[in-house]
């Protein structure tokens, strides 16, 4: 008999919130460019960062200036890139940096790749490099393999993350599950229970951390994951999250 992900508690106020941005509290699009963050979303994440007293931060696999452009006037803890970029809740910048020669070397080899397969979108975020395939998703395990074996002969440092119909080249040993902790040895976060949603394979570290710290792993739609719970879209995601305002606007 096959067991149904479990649904997750009821939010609490005094929980620390990390959340995933692209499909988890917005609807994944075709190109990174072409998300939509609508005015109700803003206010969702203004008022769960007020109430939950700024122990709520969005840790996404875009960069921290992406972020802030699409947030506008919206100031809160960030985590970029996985983490390799970080803006803590007094407002200061952590970065893990990557070899820039390394990644000046990967595009330039990537460069004849791009051109004979338009489907391929090369998205440069700063610290790392993420070739998308979702407008090519037949040339999804040559994607795959072309960026490890790069990632493998720049001998830099570096790893694959593999997401949504996205392999990404970025520096080893720094993810999701990395900012997660640094973000808990820190005020307003350190002493709560954590909160991670997200709902790709870059999320799974994440998962991970949260889940060593007795804390709520929850999974958004469909795929193996080590997530204790599960929602099954970004409705339910902003619905969920939307419970632990009530009575505490």
């Amino acid at each position: 008999m096959k067991i149904r992900p479990a649904s997750p508690p009821p939010p609490r106020v005094e929980w620390a919130y990390f959340l995933d941005v692209d499909g988890t509290l917005i609807d994944i699009a075709e190109t990174p460019d072409a998300v939509h963050v609508d005015t109700a979303l803003l206010e969702l994440i203004e008022r769960l960062h007020r109430t939950s007293g700024g122990a709520m931060a969005l840790v996404s696999g875009r960069a921290l200036s992406d972020l802030e452009n699409r947030l506008g006037a919206l100031r809160l803890p960030l985590a970029g890139q996985h983490g390799l970029e970080r803006r803590d809740a007094a407002g200061r910048l952590w970065i893990h940096a990557a070899p820039p020669a390394a990644k000046c070397a990967i595009k330039e080899e990537l460069a004849p790749v791009l051109a004979r397969h338009p489907g391929l979108l090369l998205e440069d975020k700063g610290l790392t490099l993420a070739l998308h395939y979702r407008l090519a998703p037949h040339l999804a395990s040559y994607a795959r393999r072309l960026m490890c074996r790069i990632a493998n002969e720049a001998n830099a440092g570096l790893e694959v993350q593999f997401g949504k119909r996205v392999a990404e080249v970025k520096p080893s040993g720094i993810d999701k599950g990395t900012a997660v902790s640094e973000y808990l040895a820190e005020s307003p976060f350190k002493g709560r229970r954590p909160v991670f949603i997200g709902d790709d394979l870059n999320d799974e570290r994440g998962f991970d951390e949260v889940n060593r710290l007795d804390g709520i792993s929850i999974k958004v739609g469909k795929g193996r994951s080590c997530a204790r719970f599960r929602l099954p879209d970004v409705v339910a995601v902003r619905r969920w999250l939307g419970e632990v305002l009530k009575g505490n606007t």
